[in-house]
């Protein structure tokens, strides 16, 4: 517990007004005023579908003593107990907030950002450190993993008041590093301000989330947020050279005087030298800091070549040894839902997963599995409701041009029907195309064509969009269902 004056003085830098009239001990702080309790602080911030100004009178009837909020809202008439307190960036300050509430962090912590890739690489920063004895942690898309604390996935990047809790709890547990995604909604909504960065990677930037940024250029602004603000200036940027976006970031971290190293097939500190495809992976030929290395990698495609050299880079950044962190690069397994090998047909034809559900995603990983199959490749992809329609002819097209049958089915509907989103993805594809596409209204069902269509073991299937998630979400409800389980229980149901 904090006195709220204590907590204000620790989050001086936004600056609020006014002399507060009380000064409670906080029990608690909450941005949802269902959670607030006695004692608590409920943060009223505007969020995408409400504002939580609206919502205040219910966060002090269930206890709240104190009430942060912009300095422009209008607010009922409050009990003069309660305090309000004033602040030209209340989300900033919630988190600032939050993280002097929770005390501990890790002592050392890495952030990645960019479109894709984010989650592979915060995997293998992770295995990387614990190849090298420490205690490592990964937060993201995919959840909280570490030895002794992990929960399950929800939001990539989460709400600052939990995020700073459960980083006090990974410390309480011993671990000293942790890799975290930065999602562009995490970095513009400020929820990871109060982080004590060290080290910040950057994978690359394609087309994702313009329902909710307004151009690619607030995208990327959005992203760049995690070095022009965020990563101090003692901290190390690790950045893909390859990717269009280089420069730019290299003049803000150059002008805020932060180490700046790349790496990929142009990286200087990190490059990638030579990719051979093997049975099982691929051979590299790697220079990191100026020595060259040969490993095996034991996964397939490039990109993750490209994420195991960022992870490379933010471990090697933060302190690790170059020659054995390496090393383990041979031992590397791929994280959930990423190209992630699942099953096979009874005419050995293998089945992959991936959460590719942007157009460059899903081109990468067609054109990463394409030498593979040799005979027919089939993928099997839908389109998510309430998020970014432009995409959806783009992936028709994408499909249908790189793979030999295309099954165009249902992702997360939510709110919108299951059908127009389909016809939108099939206004994508070009009329002498047509007969290389089926459209199927079930995601079982639609798995269940894709392997229907393997022939022999040559061919291959690529179930493609939801990766690691285990629901679908139609209307409101989310209804179990795990792409991989269901292609296990098919492919062994036809064997």
């Amino acid at each position: 517990m904090l006195r709220l004056s204590e907590l204000m003085r620790q989050t001086a830098d936004t600056g609020s007004g006014g002399v507060l009239p009380h000064d409670p001990v906080l029990a608690g702080l909450t941005l949802d005023s269902r959670k607030a309790q006695p004692g608590y602080l409920f943060a009223a911030v505007a969020g995408s579908h409400a504002d939580g100004a609206s919502f205040v009178a219910d966060a002090v009837k269930r206890g709240a003593v104190a009430i942060l909020v912009a300095r422009d809202v209008v607010l009922p008439a409050l009990d003069p107990g309660i305090v309000v307190v004033r602040d030209a960036n209340p989300r900033r300050r919630i988190a600032l907030m939050a993280a002097a509430f929770a005390g501990l962090q890790p002592a050392t912590i890495a952030a990645v950002t960019g479109t894709n890739g984010k989650s592979s690489t915060v995997h293998f920063a992770r295995h990387i450190w614990a190849s090298l004895g420490l205690n490592a942690a990964s937060v993201g898309t995919l959840g909280i993993f570490s030895a002794g604390f992990s929960r399950d996935a929800g939001l990539t990047t989460p709400d600052p008041i939990q995020l700073h809790a459960d980083l006090a709890t990974l410390a309480r547990e011993g671990v000293t590093h942790l890799a975290i995604e930065a999602s562009s909604h995490g970095l513009d909504q400020h929820r990871l301000d109060g982080l004590r960065l060290a080290a910040a990677a950057f994978t690359n930037l394609t087309r994702e989330h313009l329902d909710y940024h307004p151009s690619m250029q607030a995208y990327f602004e959005a992203k760049a947020r995690l070095f022009g603000q965020l990563l101090p200036s003692d901290g190390t940027a690790v950045v893909n050279a390859d990717s269009d976006r280089a420069a730019a970031l290299a003049e803000i971290c150059h002008r805020r005087g932060i180490r700046f190293w790349t790496y990929g097939t142009q990286g200087r500190e990190f490059r990638l030298l030579r990719d051979e495809p093997t049975a099982t992976g691929q051979h590299l030929e790697i220079e990191v800091l100026g020595t060259r290395y040969e490993i095996d990698l034991p996964l397939v495609g490039a990109f993750q070549a490209s994420n195991a050299l960022a992870a490379l880079g933010l471990v090697v950044a933060t302190g690790g040894d170059v020659t054995r962190a390496v090393s383990s690069l041979g031992t590397l397994s791929g994280a959930p839902g990423r190209l992630q090998l699942v099953a096979r047909h009874r005419s050995g034809a293998p089945v992959y997963v991936d959460y590719a559900h942007k157009p460059e995603a899903l081109e990468t990983v067609l054109r990463t599995l394409r030498p593979f199959a040799k005979g027919r490749l089939v993928v099997v992809f839908g389109c998510g409701g309430d998020r970014d329609r432009g995409k959806r002819p783009l992936m028709g097209e994408i499909a249908t041009r790189l793979a030999d049958l295309t099954i165009v089915t249902d992702d997360n509907p939510r709110s919108e029907q299951p059908v127009a989103i389909r016809a939108e993805i099939l206004r994508g594809i070009p009329p002498e195309r047509k007969n290389w596409m089926e459209e199927s209204a079930g995601r079982r069902e639609a798995i269940a064509e894709g392997l229907a269509a393997l022939r022999s073991a040559e061919d291959l299937l690529l179930i493609a969009g939801k990766g690691h998630e285990t629901g679908q979400t139609i209307g409101a409800v989310k209804h179990p269902f795990d792409d991989a389980q269901v292609a296990r229980e098919l492919a062994g149901a036809a064997s």
